[in-house]
């Protein structure tokens, strides 16, 4: 991310998200978010190995899931919603979900996969 302003509305809007209990994070509780179809949104971590980013492009692709690769590290991603480091995130509040979608896209701070 480039816009520290930007990063920091997205990580308050996570940690919001986070404590209303609207974001599953973990790999097995990510991927089971998506093919319930309750994830809104996707958040993959910047440092995430490779065959893990593919993984879940490649999901949330086929399930039609707005997904992000190039936002927040594994430490940062972890930290905003109150956790250890995570590689892996989904919101399941559509409102949070939109309005994170709308951070992140206006801002220009990374490219949508």
């Amino acid at each position: 991310m480039r816009n520290k302003i930007a990063e920091r509305k997205l990580q308050g809007l996570l940690g919001l998200a986070a404590r209303a209990g609207r974001v599953q994070s973990g790999e097995f509780c990510t991927e089971r978010s998506i093919k319930a179809g309750r994830a809104q949104l996707c958040i993959v971590a910047s440092d995430a190995s490779d065959p893990t980013k593919k993984r879940f492009l490649d999901m949330c692709s086929f399930r039609k899931v707005p997904v992000y690769t190039e936002l927040l590290d594994k430490e940062t991603l972890g930290h905003t919603i109150g956790k250890q480091m995570r590689a892996s995130l989904t919101v399941e509040d559509e409102g949070f979900a939109k309005s994170m979608r709308g951070i992140i896209d206006t801002e220009s701070l990374t490219d949508k996969a």
